[in-house]
């Protein structure tokens, strides 16, 4: 028995919907009930039903393709994302945060990614079969990112003021931006590494995935210029949003155009692409603030099912078979030491920047929780890696740690969060309810 994918997305849609209800009860973040549903709802949970409620051939199952029907979503949601990101960059923010926040936050972004790297190397020599090059080099990557929505909530429900709250705004909108950059650098070297079949060049592992960085800024800034003179041309917020839209599906079908043969076979990066496009557009574009504000909007459902899908796509079959145990147990050492690399470059930036104590004491403790960026590099990283199958169960473990470790860190972060800003003076306590 089956029935049309336009129920199951109503079905899902409204799953979600009555999570955020939920989540509100019980004090954490709308991003935690959408994975959750997807979890329930996708084809490890609620797509055992359809399947003799066993694991073998679940993939064939009509749960399993309507989420494949439906993956495209993501694509577009990271792109819109990317783009939002970039829309931080514009030159007055950038002159107001100063160097002090650009130290800061290249230090914890990058405290989180060696560290975890450095964890990895260690598990590596203990589990080689499990823990690859690729995972150390992609996870590593995916460390650095920070999601703010949690630490946000906290300070608006609280009315949060001070030092750490200046410092720690400016932080997280540059955070995410590290992180792409170095997903685009790392993730190239690790896709060389996964080729364990074919010979490595040097092309392949250092000339190529420059390239295509250079490439991707290239298209983006392009694209970035035509839609700020497009701009002038057309007035109304409703089409300068249809902009907007059209360099997000453009820099998705540029991604794919170039993975054919006869234009090289390269693999750019629609994050990479959409975050340049969104830098050239607030900078460029007049009253483009208008019109982003719009898109926040717009784009409300598209994350929805973005992180319903992320959800759904954790293959919980693999924490059941031989090596479930030692997939937790890699879960376990990315959330231990990307915390730890966080606070400790965190700390090691204000402290060379001479920030206030409460800063450089609570400032790491503030970008624990992680999700839609990292959800969406581990989803980018899953569906590449899927491609080959020499390296599709490379992909279905990454997924898995990041989504596992993303439901540890959205219960505990707000928690932890509250107690920094709370112990930093930021919050203060005759308002707490």
């Amino acid at each position: 028995m089956s029935f049309p994918i336009y129920i199951y997305i109503a079905i899902l849609l409204v799953v979600a919907l009555l999570s955020t209800r939920l989540m509100k009860l019980i004090k954490l973040p709308n991003v935690t009930g959408f994975i959750i549903t997807g979890i329930i709802m996708g084809p490890f949970v609620f797509g055992v039903l359809f399947n003799n409620f066993t694991y073998e051939g679940i993939k064939e199952g009509i749960i399993y393709k309507y989420i494949n029907q439906i993956g495209w979503v993501s694509n577009i949601a990271l792109g819109f994302i990317a783009f939002s990101i970039g829309t931080s960059f514009h030159k007055s923010s950038l002159q107001s945060v100063g160097k002090r926040i650009l130290v800061i936050t290249i230090l914890e972004a990058l405290g989180g990614s060696v560290i975890v790297i450095a964890a990895l190397l260690v598990t590596h020599f203990i589990i080689p079969d499990i823990v690859t090059w690729p995972i150390v080099l992609t996870l590593g990557a995916i460390a650095s990112a920070t999601a703010p929505a949690a630490t946000l909530m906290i300070i608006k429900q609280y009315n949060a003021k001070g030092k750490l709250v200046d410092t720690l705004l400016p932080v997280v909108a540059l955070d995410d931006a590290v992180a792409l950059i170095l997903f685009a650098i790392l993730f190239q070297l690790a896709k060389g590494l996964a080729h364990v079949g074919s010979e490595i060049s040097y092309y392949d592992m250092l000339a190529k995935p420059l390239i295509e960085i250079v490439m991707s800024l290239g298209f983006g800034a392009v694209i970035g210029f035509i839609i700020s003179f497009a701009n002038k041309l057309f007035k109304s917020r409703n089409n300068r949003l249809i902009l907007c839209i059209i360099t997000v599906f453009l820099a998705v079908g540029l991604c794919e155009l170039f993975k054919i043969t006869q234009l090289g076979q390269f693999s750019l990066s629609a994050l990479l692409i959409c975050m340049m496009s969104g830098a050239i557009y607030t900078n460029m574009a007049k009253d483009s603030g208008k019109t982003l504000d719009l898109l926040d909007r717009f784009t409300g459902p598209i994350y929805m099912m973005f992180f319903v899908i992320s959800g759904a796509s954790l293959d919980l079959s693999i924490f059941f078979n031989s090596q479930g145990l030692l997939i937790l147990v890699v879960s376990l050492v990315y959330i231990i030491f990307r915390v730890a690399g966080k606070y400790l470059g965190a700390f090691t930036g204000a402290a060379i920047t001479k920030s206030e104590p409460q800063v450089r004491k609570y400032l790491g403790l503030t970008l624990i929780p992680q999700a839609g960026v990292a959800i969406g590099l581990a989803t980018t990283a899953n569906a590449e890696l899927s491609t080959n199958p020499e390296t599709s169960s490379l992909g279905a473990l990454l997924l898995a740690v990041v989504l596992t470790s993303t439901l540890i860190y959205e219960l505990v972060g707000p928690v932890i969060s509250k107690f920094a800003l709370t112990k930093a003076g930021d919050i203060n306590t005759v308002e707490q309810k």
